[in-house]
C-alpha cells in the first residue's frame, strides 16, 4: 500500500530529500533512496510498504533482546522489507536486501497488528527482524494506537533515525533496543554502508527522550573484536547512557556474505563481558552463548541472582514490584515489571 512519506522535503527538478534517516537521500523522480521502498513519484515522496508486513510472530522479549524491558513478558513482533543498511553479516537478508516483488508478504493494518497483540496475550509490539526507521509510517501510526490501547512499543534499531524523526515518535515509543555495530567509522563503513556518528547521537536521544535504552554490539573476529575497541565502547556507553544501561555482548555466527570467518569465540565474549564491568557498566550480558551464566542478571550491589534465565526465558525471578533486589534492596533498572505467568 502506498502512502505519502513523512519527512522529506521538495526540491529543484523534482527531486525530493528524505529526512527520515541519517543517509538522508536526495531522489530523482522515479527512484527510490537507499532503503529501496522509499520512492519519488512526480515530486512526491510514498512510502512503498504500508501495512507490508514480511515477518510476524509472539516473542519473549528476551529474544530482542530486551533483558530489563517487561521480564519474561511477549511483544507481538513485525517486521517489513527493505533496509537503510547493507550489512555483510546480516541474518535477515532475505528480508533486509531483497525487491519488494522478491519477498512474500501480506498486509496487517495498524489496527489489525494491536488487535493481534491484545488477543495473543502481548504486554508489547516490537518492530524488528528489519529496521523499523523504513517503516516510520506504519510504526509511527501503529505505536499511537498501541499506547491507547495499553501496550509498551520497542524499536529494535540501528539508530540510524534522524532527531527529528525521533522526537516525533518519542511519545509513543518506550524502548529503543540499538545496534552499535562497531566503534570506528571504518567498520561502519565497509560493513554496513553507513555512519557510526549518528547511531551514538542516537541512542543519546532516545536516553534523554525518556526512552528504555538497550546496547547489543555482535562481536566479529578480526573486525570488532580488539579489547581497545570493546573498552572505547563500554566507556562510551558509561558515559553518555549511563552505569545502569544495559548492554549485550554477542556471539557472531557465520552468514551471509561473511561466511569466510569463523564464529566468535567465547572466550572473546567473556572478555568484553569483563571490560564492561571494569568500566563500570552494571549490567551486562553474554549473547548466543546459550546456558551462559552471563545471560542471567545480578544484583550490582550483593551479587545475588536476580533474573535466572534459559533459552529465551526467565526461570527465577528475585526483583520486588518496587524493582529492588530481594536481598539488599538496591534499585534495579526495569522497566515495566514481571510479565511471565
Amino acid at each position: 500500500m502506498l502512502k505519502e512519506a513523512m519527512f522529506y522535503e521538495k526540491l529543484d527538478e523534482g527531486k525530493v530529500q528524505c529526512n527520515l534517516c541519517n543517509h538522508r537521500c536526495k531522489i530523482a523522480k522515479g527512484k527510490t533512496g537507499i532503503c529501496g521502498v522509499r520512492e519519488n513519484r512526480d515530486g512526491t515522496l510514498y512510502s512503498l510498504i504500508y501495512n507490508t508486513v514480511s515477518s510476524e510472530a509472539v516473542d519473549p522479549i528476551e529474544k530482542k533482546p530486551l533483558f530489563h524491558f517487561n521480564p519474561g513478558s511477549k511483544a507481538y513482533s513485525l517486521g517489513t522489507i527493505g533496509c537503510n543498511f547493507r550489512c555483510k553479516h546480516c541474518q535477515n537478508w532475505t528480508i533486509s536486501q531483497v525487491k519488494l516483488d522478491e519477498a512474500m508478504s501480506v498486509e496487517i493494518t495498524p489496527e489489525e497488528a494491536v488487535s493481534r497483540a491484545l488477543a495473543t496475550g502481548c504486554r508489547s509490539i516490537a518492530w524488528t527482524y528489519n529496521e523499523p526507521t523504513i517503516w516510520y509510517e506504519y510504526t509511527y501510526d501503529s505505536a499511537k494506537l498501541a499506547k491507547e490501547a495499553g501496550l509498551d512499543t520497542v524499536y529494535v534499531t540501528n539508530g540510524f533515525i534522524t532527531p527529528e524523526a525521533l522526537k516525533h515518535i518519542s511519545p509513543y515509543l518506550d524502548a529503543f533496543r540499538v545496534d552499535i555495530k562497531a566503534f570506528t567509522e571504518d567498520f561502519y563503513r565497509k560493513v554496513a554502508s553507513a555512519r557510526l556518528a549518528p547511531v551514538l547521537e542516537s541512542a543519546k536521544l532516545a536516553k534523554e527522550l525518556g526512552m528504555h535504552v538497550e546496547v547489543i554490539n555482535l562481536i566479529i573476529p578480526t573486525l570488532n573484536d580488539s579489547e581497545d575497541e570493546l573498552r572505547q565502547l563500554s566507556t562510551w556507553v558509561y558515559e553518555n547512557l549511563g552505569a545502569d544501561t544495559p548492554i549485550h555482548f554477542t556471539r557472531f555466527q557465520p552468514h551471509y556474505k561473511m561466511k569466510h570467518l569463523p564464529p566468535t569465540p567465547v572466550e572473546t565474549i567473556e572478555m568484553a563481558h569483563d571490560i564492561a564491568k571494569d568500566v563500570g557498566l552494571k549490567y551486562v550480558y553474554v549473547g548466543n552463548v546459550f546456558g551462559h551464566k552471563y545471560e542471567s542478571t545480578y544484583c550490582p550491589s550483593c551479587g545475588e541472582l536476580l533474573i535466572g534465565r534459559g533459552i529465551f526465558d526467565v526461570n527465577e525471578y528475585n526483583i520486588t514490584s518496587e524493582n529492588k533486589c530481594r536481598n539488599c534492596g538496591e534499585p534495579i533498572n526495569i522497566y515495566g515489571g514481571f510479565g511471565g505467568l
